[in-house]
């Protein structure tokens, strides 16, 4: 599971440089500030969250269980949930769509599941020494 949680970690790093880029570059030209600002906060949460992935990937052979594989997967569905509803809410807005609040929902749960996933590295570590104790 940890290599999988090391792959994943560094595509996620990959694509928030990529998108960190856009917002940068791209986005800037499209959208207001205020909207570009959103866009970054996905991208600021999504590469955090990159590097706790790749934390939970490497200190899994020393807290090896399924605590640990637990906060790497509510990791992940913090970014779809948090980093994405805040990609979608920006084309949104980009594209003049209707029903845009609608999609801001995601958010917090997102947020919620960032949080699962620190507590439950808290919770594996306390519970479980290191193996090499």
């Amino acid at each position: 599971m940890h290599r999988w949680f090391l792959v994943t970690a560094s595509l996620i790093g990959a694509l928030s440089v990529a998108l960190g880029a856009f917002a940068a570059h791209g986005l800037r030209q499209i959208v207001p500030a205020d909207i570009v600002a959103t866009f970054e906060t996905g991208v600021r949460y999504q590469f955090y969250h990159a590097f706790a992935l790749l934390a939970v990937a490497i200190l899994y052979e020393k807290y090896p269980g399924s605590l640990l594989q637990w906060a790497g997967n509510f990791f992940q569905i913090g970014i779809i949930l948090f980093s994405g509803s805040l990609y979608v809410l920006t084309a949104l807005k980009a594209t003049d769509t209707v029903g845009v609040s609608k999609i801001g929902i995601l958010t917090p749960f997102g947020g919620l599941f960032f949080i699962a996933g620190w507590i439950t590295m808290v919770i594996a570590f306390i519970k479980k020494g290191p193996v090499n104790e």
